[in-house]
């Protein structure tokens, strides 16, 4: 006969050996089925807020209904479970214990004699074994015994095993709030850049060709032209777009903090370093990172970033292991990096290692066909910010004012002025044109003059589809973008509304939802 020591041992090995919960049941069952005339065994947790038990493992040789779902007690069962004596117990009236009954009937089977072990660790209730058998007469005290050291493997086991389920619950949560982000995060970068057929026609073509690769790019322009709004539109177009999207302002950060942003640290590599920290190269594993301002990283990161490029691996600040990375750079600057080569103060190989397919994006005043879309877009945008939903009217003429505008802040500039002339318009009284009365305040600057337009009394010089384009986008600003309906543009110029989007994709007049460049 195996003595105490040995059904210990033998026991322990089978309960702890797994966290697969039904695995470990299976195996209890068939090993103390040679100690203890079971006929099933289940390992079992109470959910009191729910006022529920929930079964999260049966082996039964007695055929039973589908246990997936928690068993509802009664007020009545709820308040005995509460005032239960913990330990191991034999209850043999199972057919007047209302937890046994409720329990039993939701199994569909009938209620047999059980044993249970209550599990306790660290004061905290955490379930319970049950043993059962249809004999009335099938456990003796010397079984109830034997069920009784088994407490602590089997408390330590059920500890892990609800532990392992939370990280579980807490790791699909957090995989549910990623791809909700990333859903929203494209909802608002939107479905198509404005200007992509336009001044950004020759910007989007290099995107289509770059996109699919691994090759890293250098986004250049100036400030406010919309450099991560195109490093949006590489990645979310990319094989890689179902991975991270890590951005890093390089001149955010202060010299002796960017290392342990960019690269990470382990614990106590710095006075303050009280966890271990990945930095975002490792965040972005499988994805693409977004250097903004790379122009201002100073020497030290340089050397480490060109490391990264030319093998793959990053070191944590402490660390004693490099680790392999898989990542997509897309560099940004506004600055003139070439320049900054020959003076020293950017490292000419990094250089290089950057700059595989460079994309320079165009000022606003170099692509003025834009604006119209562009501010319609912003009206949009801020009037949904706001909580505003009557769309004001364009004044006359102002269309043509901020096309003669040099706009030295491009886009971003744009969609400032926008919310000013929006936030002046709500205290303009009773529904006034939208005007933007700072353009002449703001125009003092050392921009390139803005590209010549052709005045009215010259109309004679342009093309029949030129006329036309013109025509169709007055209409469009007096309705609002407007198309269909009996005020829409369609009406006024008295065609169909698919014969006049057909016109404006011919002629190039942008409709419907756009993305902007900011």
């Amino acid at each position: 006969m195996t003595d105490d020591k040995t059904f210990f041992h033998q026991a322990t090995m089978k309960i702890c050996g797994s966290l697969d919960t039904d695995k470990v049941v299976r195996k209890c069952a068939g090993y103390l089925s040679a100690y203890i005339p079971l006929e099933g065994l289940m390992l079992s947790t109470y959910e009191p807020e729910k006022g529920a038990i929930r079964i999260l493992a049966l082996s039964a040789t007695v055929s039973t209904a589908p246990w997936d779902k928690p068993i509802y007690l009664s007020a009545e069962a709820q308040a005995i479970l509460a005032e239960m004596e913990q330990g191991v117990s034999l209850r043999r009236q199972a057919e007047n214990d209302p937890i046994a009954h409720e329990f039993s009937h939701a199994l569909g089977i009938a209620p047999f004699p059980t044993i249970v072990l209550h599990l306790k660790l660290d004061e905290k209730k955490l379930g319970v074994v049950i043993v059962f058998s249809t004999n009335e007469n099938a456990f003796t005290d010397e079984h109830i015994r034997l069920m009784g050291l088994l407490h602590d493997p089997f408390a330590v086991a059920m500890a892990n095993v609800l532990r392992h389920r939370e990280l579980l619950r807490l790791k699909d949560l957090l995989a549910d709030d990623n791809r909700y982000l990333q859903q929203e995060l494209r909802y608002l970068s939107g479905d198509e850049i404005i200007g992509a057929r336009y001044g950004l026609r020759n910007v989007m073509e290099m995107v289509r060709q770059v996109a699919p690769l691994a090759s890293h790019v250098m986004l250049t322009g100036e400030t406010g032209v919309g450099k991560e709004v195109i490093a949006n539109a590489i990645h979310y177009t990319s094989s890689r777009r179902d991975g991270p999207l890590v951005k890093v302002n390089c001149g955010a950060f202060a010299e002796n903090l960017l290392d342990s942003e960019l690269f990470g640290h382990e614990k106590g590599a710095f006075t303050g370093a009280i966890r271990t920290k990945r930095g975002r190269f490792e965040r972005a594993h499988g994805g693409t990172l977004f250097l903004d301002e790379v122009g201002e990283l100073p020497a030290a990161a340089q050397v480490r970033l060109l490391r990264v490029l030319q093998d793959g691996l990053v070191e944590r600040i402490g660390g004693l292991e490099p680790i392999e990375v898989d990542v997509r750079i897309i560099a940004a600057t506004h600055r003139d990096l070439t320049k900054m080569v020959k003076d020293g103060s950017f490292r000419e190989d990094l250089w290089f290692r950057l700059n595989v397919f460079p994309i320079h994006i165009p000022p606003l005043r170099q692509r003025k066909s834009d604006i119209p879309a562009l501010v319609h877009h912003f009206i949009d945008r801020k009037l949904k910010n706001f909580n505003l939903y009557e769309h004001p009217v364009l004044a006359p003429g102002e269309i043509e004012r901020l096309s003669t505008y040099a706009w030295p802040g491009n886009v971003r500039e744009l969609g400032n002025m926008v919310e000013r002339a929006l936030i002046r318009h709500q205290s303009g009284g009773l529904n006034p044109p939208l005007c933007f009365d700072d353009l002449k305040t703001d125009s003092s600057d050392t921009s390139p003059p803005p590209l010549a337009e052709p005045p009215p009394n010259r109309l004679l010089t342009l093309t029949l589809d030129e006329v036309m384009r013109r025509h169709i986008e007055a209409v469009l600003r007096l309705t609002n973008g407007k198309i269909q309906g009996k005020d829409g543009a369609a009406a006024i110029l008295n065609v169909h509304s698919s014969t006049l989007r057909s016109r404006m994709n011919k002629l190039g007049v942008s409709f419907g939802r756009r993305r902007v460049i900011q």
